[in-house]
């Protein structure tokens, strides 16, 4: 796509700590608009401005303006790995991810074992349905209501 290209064009203009941080999100008319991933990076940004508009003229385009909005997600798409490993684990190694695991599994299996020992399990022994501990039928709210 073109504003990606534009994107890694203008990529060197930016200061080397910001660009990770920074992501060309629209060419409206005679603004660039860009996307950052905290408030710091925004008004790093803001200084940064004058360097980003004098390189889009360099590459053709007439613009006036820097607009900087602060995203609350991720500003690239995050891949997957091998078989769908999802990002966050990339870097991990398969020993911590399968440590990771199996703490997992056994917080799980104790929380289990805790529930049904206070009757918070749904299922009683022989698959019965616990009584609820609040006398509602849902297990939830006041007995009165």
């Amino acid at each position: 796509m073109w504003l990606d290209e534009l994107d890694r064009r203008l990529q060197p203009a930016l200061p080397q700590e910001l660009a990770a941080h920074a992501r060309l999100a629209n060419v409206d008319g005679h603004r660039l608009v860009y996307l950052v991933d905290s408030p710091v990076w925004h008004a790093r940004l803001r200084m940064a401005s004058t360097e980003l508009v004098d390189a889009a003229r360099s590459f053709g385009l007439e613009v006036a303006e820097v607009v900087i909005r602060t995203s609350t997600g991720p500003l690239r798409p995050h891949a997957t790995g091998k078989a769908g490993t999802p990002a966050w684990r990339k870097g991990m190694s398969a020993a911590a991810g399968q440590t990771l695991q199996a703490a997992l599994a056994s917080l799980g299996a104790s929380m289990g074992a805790e529930a049904e020992r206070d009757g918070a399990c749904p299922d009683g022994p022989g698959g019965e349905p616990m009584p609820s501990r609040t006398g509602h039928p849902t297990g939830t709210g006041d007995a009165g209501s």
